[in-house]
């Protein structure tokens, strides 16, 4: 016969235990003031920028006005206007594997000069397309960046300490090192402090740091603090959504003390977190809101399997005291529980570890979230369903008689 553990003795000492923790992230919230906001919460000006040395520069004098415009696999030269016949010229990056000979086909337009920045050899499937620049070509140059595989990482405290002299200046890794592309906030108070155009200021201090001519600018955005304050509100109505949909859920599967247990367990989970995040200074992004959503699903996934097992169990053993069936529960699906757990972490571990910026932040959060998960559905889920049961028994005994029931 298989042992079976009287978790229910420990039920009100674990109570304890996270109410004290649940505490301390909320007096970290206040302590700390509050999260340490991502880009995606913040209202102002928003660039991704890769780190790209210069491949080329164009520049047009012939008749009517030229475009240059990319695709993966094609570069395009467009001349329209008066005194030119509107024409496409297209060069392929597989008939032009090198920047040489792309150059020498660019040279052939008549009225178009490419100047060359890279070694000749640099391949035409490296190049990067800046959004920085007018691809009306003309007198001014217009810059075209490339990034050959295997280039060395730049570090994201190098370039927070490049922008330090621009003030507050949020910064998030985008994609693995090698890309070396990142998501560069600015906030408005510090865009109205900031004198000259905030975006040509934070290219030219990344330039300054990293070298003239090395950043290529894939995206530049400005984001309101109407639409930041949108996806805060969005934000906080998919939790609470979430919580109401899984109480719905729940009360429709089993009884209203295992729904109300479920939706505290995934309550408690998500505090741990906030408290966890807010303690660490995590940025606080919509990856963590990603890691957030995943981790409650993980949660109830859990605590359903649990409370299945629980009804089973009662159907099977329907003489039993209701806290011996709880006990026996969950020591049969302890063993279950564990193996899913530590083999999921494994694939998150590898992530935490092979991995950085916000990804690692996520693994982080849901290595945090796993242990969490597991931890409310066998004490705070079925420890309110412990203790529901006892004050429902409570109500119905005669005044005297003692309402607990003893575990084996």
């Amino acid at each position: 016969m298989k042992r079976i553990i009287p978790f229910s003795n420990y039920f009100i000492p674990f109570a304890v235990f996270s109410s004290i923790l649940v505490l301390a992230g909320l007096i970290g919230y206040f302590v700390r003031g509050g999260f340490n906001l991502g880009v995606d919460f913040r209202a102002g000006l928003i660039q991704e920028i890769q780190f790209a040395p210069t491949a080329f520069r164009l520049t047009y004098s012939g008749r009517g006005n030229a475009s240059v415009s990319f695709d993966q696999n094609n570069l395009y030269i467009v001349v329209t206007g008066s005194g030119a016949e509107p024409v496409s010229y297209p060069f392929s990056f597989a008939a032009y594997g090198t920047l040489d000979s792309l150059i020498s086909r660019l040279s052939e337009v008549e009225g178009l000069q490419a100047a060359s920045s890279a070694p000749g050899n640099t391949q035409t499937q490296w190049l990067v397309e800046s959004a920085r620049g007018n691809p009306q070509l003309g007198s001014e140059p217009f810059v075209i960046h490339y990034l050959a595989p295997g280039s060395e990482p730049v570090a994201i405290e190098d370039v927070r300490s490049s922008l330090a002299s621009l003030g507050t200046v949020a910064v998030q890794s985008l994609g693995t090192p090698s890309e070396r592309r990142f998501m560069i906030r600015m906030e408005d108070r510090e865009m109205e402090a900031s004198r000259g155009v905030p975006s040509e200021k934070i290219i030219g201090a990344l330039e300054e740091a990293f070298g003239s001519g090395g950043v290529a600018v894939t995206r530049s955005d400005y984001v309101g603090s109407r639409f930041s304050k949108q996806l805060t509100d969005q934000a906080g109505l998919l939790m609470g959504l979430t919580l109401l949909l899984i109480l719905l859920y729940a009360s429709l599967r089993f009884k209203p003390q295992f729904a109300i247990g479920a939706v505290l367990a995934i309550a408690h989970d998500a505090l741990i977190i906030v408290g966890f995040v807010t303690w660490t200074r995590m940025e606080f992004n919509t990856t963590t809101i990603a890691a957030l959503l995943t981790i409650l699903g993980y949660s109830i996934n859990d605590t359903i399997v649990v409370f299945d097992r629980i009804r089973e169990t009662r159907r099977i053993y329907h003489d039993d005291s209701f806290v011996n069936i709880l006990n026996r529960a969950l020591s049969e699906t302890l063993g279950r529980t564990i193996i899913t757990t530590v083999t999921t972490m494994l694939a998150v571990l590898s992530l935490f570890i092979f991995t950085s910026g916000s990804m690692r932040d996520f693994a982080l959060a849901l290595l945090v979230g796993m242990v969490s998960g597991v931890y409310s559905t066998i004490f705070i889920a079925v420890g309110f369903v412990n203790f529901w049961d006892i004050q429902t028994k409570a109500q119905k005994k005669p005044a005297g008689v003692p309402a607990h029931s003893k575990a084996v």
